[in-house]
């Protein structure tokens, strides 16, 4: 796994959601994709995507389940998942979860890959 985004543009303000309790920086890569680099501390949280989403977990842990699941997935770092467009999905972070996300580029059932 590359830890860099060489010649990237990053946009200053800060998204911040859930009272500040998850908060995420966007990244414009060099090949113009957009990602996200954020970090989500310990609670139970909901998120809407508009655009397919990719979220690779860089550290720490918890489960996340998408709005048509009746289980919850696993996830650690390490671990890749994948949220179709126009859905929602709920995450648990047991411990502090770096990760980043991929716009756009996705596919899969949601299952960690």
């Amino acid at each position: 796994m590359d830890d860099r985004f060489s010649g990237a543009h990053i946009v200053k303000k800060a998204n911040v959601y859930h009272n500040g309790q998850c908060t995420s920086r966007t990244v414009i890569t060099a090949e113009g994709e957009m990602k996200t680099l954020g970090i989500i501390l310990p609670g139970v949280y909901r998120f809407s995507t508009a655009a397919p989403e990719q979220m690779q977990i860089l550290a720490g842990r918890g489960r996340y389940k998408l709005a048509d699941d009746t289980e919850w997935h696993e996830i650690q770092t390490g671990d890749t998942f994948h949220v179709p467009e126009n859905a929602s999905f709920d995450i648990e972070v047991t411990e502090l979860l770096d990760y980043t996300c991929s716009y756009g580029q996705c596919g899969g059932s949601g299952i960690p890959v």
